[in-house]
């Protein structure tokens, strides 16, 4: 039975290109890039606020890729601003000069957020392909210049979750009000990479440790979040709120999505912005409906007593691992499928580790 959403989106993510300078090799955008060719053109993005504002979207993610590398990025921020839409840039920082950000913010931007891959500039790196640190650090502090909020995100993983204790250090000496440290999520490069990326149980648990210990040091200071990883938690994490609940994502060629990673799920056909208003796209598309609710959930799930909090789990992750979007995600320990999340923790915690060749992401 399809269930109809009750309420309207509240974020709209628009992945404006996938061109990227760096190679990360925990990067979420799918194996086959989107090319500079296939990318929407101006015009398009604009609909696309215009359509986002007649839904009473209230949030705009500028994402890619990097969103630097698409060259029309202020007249989106500012198309965002004429429809009251809270705009905030997703970035590495590369290519983020004074003369761009000021620009971005007299266009109307209203937040940032740049990534570093570690605190030490040759873990950074191995993670990105090269090094860009020194130029991460100068469009940091250039952003903690303006009038405007600033948040740094450090994506975690084996190769720097040790290094926890020196990023929460780092981004205190920067005097960075919001720090989001979050756990790798294994789709795309992530995935392809999982072997060498996902850490052991006991750098988890010291991980963890540290951020407790230093979040409550550092209350006055400095906002910490911790985002939850894939595998190594003890219950599943919610699927974005819900299923196509809260959330829209326009990836570089005008599709649509529930959530970043949805594409993952060979099953289901997403829909075209180029075909499709977004109010049709939220209301009535099939691939949008398939999960919301309840009614789609098999056993264990349908008589969960935490299927309104967990919603069953990640949908994709589930697909990833079983074939099957609609089984219980397999983090879960009712899950019958729980065992090949456990043959991966099982090769993480091994002494000697195996690890495959590692896989860069091509721009």
């Amino acid at each position: 039975m399809t269930v109809i959403a009750k309420q309207r989106p509240f974020t709209i993510t628009m992945e404006l290109t996938h061109r990227c300078p760096l190679q990360c090799l925990y990067c979420s955008n799918p194996m086959e890039l989107i090319s500079k060719e296939n990318e929407l053109s101006l015009d398009h993005w604009i609909s696309i606020v215009d359509q986002a504002a007649d839904l009473s979207i209230v949030q705009a993610n500028l994402t890619g890729g990097e969103p630097l590398a698409y060259p029309r990025l202020t007249s989106v921020v500012a198309q965002l601003k004429k429809r009251d839409i809270y705009s905030n840039l997703i970035t590495s920082g590369i290519g983020l000069t004074e003369k761009v950000l000021e620009e971005l913010v007299s266009c109307g931007l209203e937040s940032i957020q740049i990534s570093l891959q570690s605190a030490n500039a040759s873990t950074a790196e191995l993670i990105a392909g090269w090094n860009a640190q020194a130029q991460k650090m100068s469009s940091l502090n250039l952003a903690l210049r303006q009038k405007i909020p600033v948040s740094l995100n450090v994506v975690l993983h084996k190769y720097n979750i040790d290094e926890v204790g020196e990023i929460i250090d780092l981004a205190a000496e920067l005097n960075v009000k919001r720090l989001e440290l979050a756990n790798t999520q294994f789709y795309g490069f992530a995935l392809a990479n999982r072997e060498n990326l996902l850490p052991s149980e006991k750098q988890m648990e010291n991980a963890v440790a540290v951020y407790d210990l230093k979040k409550k040091q550092l209350a006055a200071k400095i906002q910490m979040s911790w985002i939850i990883g894939d595998y190594l938690e003890r219950s599943p994490k919610p699927c974005m709120g819900g299923w196509a609940n809260q959330h829209i994502v326009v990836s570089a060629d005008g599709t649509a999505y529930p959530c970043l990673a949805a594409g993952a799920i060979k099953t289901l056909s997403f829909p075209s912005t180029k075909e499709k208003s977004l109010q049709w796209i939220w209301e009535e598309s099939p691939a949008f409906n398939a999960f919301r609710g309840t009614d789609w959930m098999l056993e264990p799930c349908r008589s969960c007593e935490f299927r309104e909090k967990d919603f069953g789990g990640c949908r994709c992750q589930a697909f990833l691992l079983t074939g099957d979007a609609a089984q219980a995600d397999p983090v879960c320990k009712l899950s019958p499928h729980h065992q090949l999340v456990e043959e991966k923790i099982k090769k993480a915690n091994a002494p000697l580790a195996s690890t495959k060749e590692l896989i860069y992401r091509l721009n």
